[in-house]
């Protein structure tokens, strides 16, 4: 039997607890002029519904996986969520309402594949944090936001009227970070080193959408 010291041990747990900060990067100032009283643009869903098709793919330490989705939008504030493992082999279902994920099945690969609710709603454009201080700076075309609630902070960078980015700054670094581009949406949480890749394929207008989809 090999024996660890005490000391030992704690250099071994150190090293690993410094292996995974370091995945983190750290929270820089934001840049630009700031701006009072703090105005950011409404980063609400646009009064429709609609369906948006997509493939995603997914990797973290222990897995890696791909496949198509759809996602049914009614705003202000409600989606259906469908995705699909390529090759038939299986998905999962879930809605949002507001601040509330509900998952209809397959928890466990929903709950390890999707982001927090307000990373959710940010890939569609939806700002949707806690109420807290807020921080604005005007960099040219960008407007950012540090939304500040107990020790966490919500950073939020807007193209314009689009918004482009969502970070979670938490002890002085970037725990999760979502970008959106115009038709791809990367959701990554860097301490745990999970990365969730949206393209949005085809977007489609719809009338209504049948009251059965949003049972839970």
């Amino acid at each position: 039997m090999i024996r660890v010291c005490s000391w030992t041990r704690a250099l071994i747990v150190a090293g690993i607890a410094a292996l995974n900060t370091s995945c983190v990067p750290k929270a820089t100032v934001l840049p630009g002029v700031t701006v009072a009283p703090a105005r950011l643009p409404s980063g609400i869903l646009a009064r429709a519904r609609q369906t948006i098709a997509f493939t995603w793919s997914y990797e973290d330490a222990d897995m890696r996986a791909a496949g198509e989705g759809a996602a049914r939008i009614a705003s202000p504030d409600s989606a259906r969520l469908d995705f699909f493992l390529a090759g038939g082999l299986g998905g999962g279902q879930a809605v949002v309402i507001g601040d509330s994920l509900f998952i209809l099945s397959n928890a466990g690969l929903v709950k390890r594949f999707l982001p927090p609710v307000s990373m959710f709603w940010a890939t569609l454009g939806r700002l949707a944090v806690p109420a807290g201080d807020t921080t604005v700076r005007v960099d040219g075309h960008a407007t950012r936001a540090d939304i500040a609630r107990g020790g966490d902070v919500m950073r939020v960078t807007f193209d314009g009227e689009r918004l482009a980015s969502l970070e979670h700054v938490a002890n002085g670094g970037i725990e999760e970070r979502l970008t959106r581009g115009a038709t791809r949406m990367d959701y990554e949480n860097l301490g745990a080193r999970r990365h969730l890749t949206l393209v949005i394929v085809r977007t489609t207008d719809a009338a209504s959408f049948d009251d059965a989809i949003w049972r839970h």
